[in-house]
């Protein structure tokens, strides 16, 4: 539904989803957000059309859809505790306040709530911020290392929103932070590591959102009922860094983790 992307509401957007469902009646539907299954899965799962969920960072029991024949799908668990235990041995010193920042959208919230609260690191203290605006987004880091921290990690930021309301582009948010920040930028998905973007670290990759959903997609067009395909997360945690953001910083990798990782540029 590119709720992320639109300032109509997730409500209208899905009412749209749902009138093009029943002009299309698909031989398949596949959910791609937390949105999506929040709004459209009890509809579908009334029907008899297979459906598929990726991309699900929420308990998809939230969304009234656990047991209906037709749904299966994919969950999204950013391994976000690992990623902060490799950051504190990647920047030197240990860092010891760490600020998180999310937008304040449904994948966000729900992020938050299933793999944040409960973080209890050692040696450091790790604070999380939900964020609507985009000018709360730009204080809020242009204030970190005042306010003592001495990293972000970048979560998701795709719906900021301007001061007339209006959606920010995600790159424009990546760009602005990469250029503007005190402190050095982690982050938790693979698309926001790069040049003019964030250092990266251990995060994780969308394709094997999507290629799970894809073979189980192949095996219901094949035959296969969804109520014999398990809800599964595929993902696992992959080293990605940016070189021109390590070389900006002035961080040098571990050999342990330099051996293991991949580099973008």
């Amino acid at each position: 539904m590119d709720t992320k992307d639109f300032k109509e509401s997730a409500f209208q957007m899905a009412d749209k989803a749902w009138h093009k469902f029943n002009e299309v009646k698909p031989d398949l539907v596949i959910l791609g957000d937390d949105a999506a299954l929040k709004y459209l899965g009890p509809k579908l799962s009334k029907t008899d059309t297979p459906v598929i969920f990726l991309g699900i960072n929420n308990n998809p029991r939230e969304y009234d859809i656990i047991g209906k024949k037709n749904i299966t799908g994919v969950l999204e668990r950013p391994l976000m505790k690992r990623s902060i235990s490799f950051i504190s041995r990647i920047v030197k010193p240990v860092p010891e306040k760490i600020l998180i920042l999310f937008d304040s959208g449904i994948t966000s919230k729900a992020s938050v709530e299933n793999e944040l609260k409960q973080i209890h690191m050692e040696d450091t203290a790790t604070d999380i911020k939900l964020i609507s605006s985009f000018k709360d987004w730009k204080q809020t880091v242009l204030d970190s290392e005042k306010n003592g921290y001495d990293v972000i990690i970048v979560g998701l930021y795709q719906t900021l929103t301007d001061e007339n309301g209006k959606n920010v582009n995600g790159k424009d948010v990546l760009n602005w932070t990469s250029e503007n920040t005190p402190v050095p930028p982690f982050a938790f998905w693979d698309f926001s590591a790069g040049k003019n973007k964030t250092i990266g670290g251990y995060v994780l990759f969308g394709e094997s959102q999507g290629k799970a959903a894809a073979e189980m997609a192949v095996k219901i067009l094949k035959g296969t009922p969804p109520v014999q395909i398990r809800i599964e997360i595929p993902e696992k945690g992959h080293f990605l860094f940016s070189k021109s953001q390590l070389k900006k910083w002035e961080i040098t990798l571990p050999d342990e983790i330099m051996s293991r990782a991949s580099f973008v540029e």
